[in-house]
């Protein structure tokens, strides 16, 4: 009787591996029982298990494994106990990170909630350091410069108007990695959006109340994404489109979407799947530091939020970021909201690259893209990840 333990042989970590799975996604279609050939971090491509080399090292996954393009989030405030608010610095990225690599996140984009300007500086200057270690991508401010009419959680004293002298340190980002902004068109002077674009800064429209002519206007000047769409702003009317109409309707805009069975009905996630396609979505956490621990409580600005039945919230009952990880949230898109799994994998990882402009190393088991993989068993939970294939030492 054939043993359903994962049989093994590793070579050394510089050597050629192959990774034998039962099915593999490389971002655009399905491989069954084939072998992700990794060399010197790399994919070198994808091959049938007869045409594995001798001489390479192989790691066959147990039945039923899925490999996929390792999971990119672009929106992670926290995790593991960690809040980068609390801790704007390398080793509070580095531990954000850690932690829902557990998950499937093998690249990510730590992110500060709206805060005094002293902290948002340290986050830029912490994010010059870790960038490009062990999956931190850069870093994602969003806020200070919201419409505080759709603050959420933010702190309202500590939303700011923008000025053009903000341009000045903001630039910055620009020496972060990626590095994306989240903020209220409406709420921005003529020239800003269009100056962070040129900076090669991403620019989201999120916590705004922009009607779609103004959206319309930002889309043209450089902005090419809307943070967490259908939360913090108005609803699509008959006659006012809005930011979520024209998100909607516009190929140009990326989205991201928060598929944790709270933010967003998942009947409303399938539509938005259905009118925009998933090469235009990219699933995110809004992570909050309870991932990956059994913290249950913590301090957000000044505010107590509690995480009960899955939802955090604070005193007065405004949904605080999110308790959920990516490899959930895909899972949640194709068993609750009927996302084709393609889909869901998908934009979980080429499209959150493609929004970055990484798809070219990041996203997809493509021939001389990063190694970065995960490992998903039949109930969507992670077997293991590579980073620059390098195994995380999860055991199946």
């Amino acid at each position: 009787m054939k043993s359903s333990e994962p049989t093994r042989r590793f070579p050394p970590s510089d050597a050629p591996l192959a990774l034998i799975a039962d099915r593999i996604f490389d971002g655009y279609r399905w491989h069954q029982h084939a072998a992700v050939m990794i060399e010197r971090g790399l994919v070198r491509g994808i091959a049938s298990v007869r045409g594995v080399p001798d001489d390479w090292g192989r790691r066959t996954m147990q039945p039923g494994t899925m490999l996929a393009p390792g999971f990119i989030d672009l929106q992670v405030n926290g995790g593991g106990g960690v809040l980068l608010n609390d801790e704007p610095t390398p080793d509070a990225m580095q531990a954000i990170a850690e932690a829902h690599r557990r998950f499937g996140t093998t690249a990510c984009l730590p992110t500060l909630i709206t805060d005094t300007p002293a902290k948002a500086k340290a986050a830029i200057a912490a994010a010059k350091i870790a960038a490009g270690r062990n999956g931190i991508l850069g870093l994602h401010l969003e806020g200070p410069f919201i419409n505080p009419a759709r603050a959420g959680i933010h702190p309202p004293e500590r939303i700011a108007s923008a000025s053009l002298s903000d341009l000045d340190w903001l630039s910055e980002m620009e020496s972060c990695g990626s590095s994306l902004v989240t903020l209220a068109p409406e709420c921005v002077p003529s020239g800003f959006i269009s100056a962070l674009a040129r900076a090669d800064i991403r620019v989201s429209a999120g916590h705004s109340e922009a009607s779609s002519a103004i959206l319309l206007r930002a889309v043209e000047d450089g902005l090419n994404g809307v943070t967490h769409l259908h939360n913090a702003m108005p609803s699509m009317q008959a006659r006012e489109p809005g930011i979520v109409g024209l998100a909607l309707s516009d190929s140009h805009i990326f989205v991201t979407l928060i598929v944790d069975g709270i933010h967003v009905d998942p009947i409303v996630v399938r539509a938005t799947f259905a009118a925009k396609g998933a090469d235009r979505i990219a699933l995110i956490t809004d992570a909050m530091p309870t991932v990956g621990t059994t913290v249950d409580e913590f301090q957000l600005l000044g505010r107590t939020i509690r995480l009960r039945n899955g939802r955090l919230t604070s005193e007065s009952g405004t949904l605080a970021g999110a308790h959920l990880d990516m490899a959930s949230a895909v899972r949640l898109a194709v068993q609750s909201a009927t996302v084709p799994l393609d889909d869901a994998l998908r934009a979980a990882s080429l499209t959150p690259a493609r929004f970055l402009g990484i798809a070219d190393q990041r996203g997809t088991l493509n021939a001389g893209a990063r190694a970065d993989i995960v490992a998903l068993g039949r109930a969507f939970e992670v077997l293991d990840t590579w980073i620059g294939g390098v195994s995380s030492g999860m055991e199946p």
